[in-house]
């Protein structure tokens, strides 16, 4: 239980931290608080602290300065634009007046795929969480999702109960990112998985196929499979957008 709450403190300060990075509010060359301002804010020890500017440090959101302090990085090659938000299945069905249900199909604790260099990009030396789940609208099915995790890059996930919770609306709730690709494209169900979204096989389905990193650490790998008739996609743009 000790662990489980030092991991949960860590998770928290350094989302928080990565918040105000990203925000703008902590802009490139500002100085982050000394590690005995953040022990006394947070009421925690110099060991996790030290940890959690150390990760930042490895994804090059700040700088780390010998007797200096640490500073949020001037440039950083990871921080990109996303002109597709990363959307909350959850909450986009609710606030189009649906009632949303979810349901936990498999959960599985495994290694990479052999030759699957996305797989192993998130394994890294350890196992992947992957995961199964069905999305419902008014308890029609509305989504299929299959959702791979690293353990490496987020620890905490393994003892979330995602029976109960999606994993996309805990992952952008806890967890933040600086960089994403997505993948979208026209697809036909087959058998299997127009047996779980209950329509005819070659039903014409929206598949996103989405990667999120922080930093240099990939975070998530998800494939969701919408009915095409049910969602749609909509993308901001600005002047300056890549």
């Amino acid at each position: 239980m000790k662990a489980s709450k030092s991991a949960t403190l860590n998770q928290r300060i350094r989302s928080e931290l990565e918040g105000r990075i990203l925000s703008g509010e902590w802009a490139p060359g500002f100085r982050i608080p000394y590690e005995h301002e953040l022990m006394e804010q947070y009421g925690c020890s110099r060991m996790t602290v030290n940890k959690v500017l150390t990760a930042l440090a490895e994804s090059g959101m700040i700088e780390r300065r010998r007797r200096a302090g640490s500073f949020v990085a001037r440039q950083s090659p990871h921080l990109e634009q996303v002109a597709l938000e990363i959307p909350d299945i959850a909450m986009q069905v609710s606030a189009m007046g649906h009632a949303y249900a979810y349901r936990l199909l498999r959960r599985q604790l495994r290694a990479a795929h052999d030759g699957d260099a996305g797989e192993a990009e998130l394994a890294g030396t350890a196992r992947l969480l992957a995961m199964d789940c069905l999305h419902l609208a008014d308890g029609r099915p509305l989504a299929l999702e299959h959702r791979l995790i690293s353990p490496t890059g987020v620890p905490e996930v393994l003892e979330v109960d995602f029976a109960v919770t999606a994993p996309g609306s805990w992952l952008l709730q806890n967890v933040s990112w600086t960089r994403a690709q997505h993948r979208i494209s026209a697809w036909g169900a087959d058998a299997a998985t127009a047996k779980l979204l209950d329509v005819k096989a070659g039903t014409a389905c929206l598949v996103i196929e989405r990667h999120t990193w922080r930093g240099e650490q990939a975070i998530t790998r998800v494939r969701q499979i919408f009915l095409g008739d049910a969602w749609d996609l909509v993308a901001r743009f600005a002047p300056g957008n890549r």
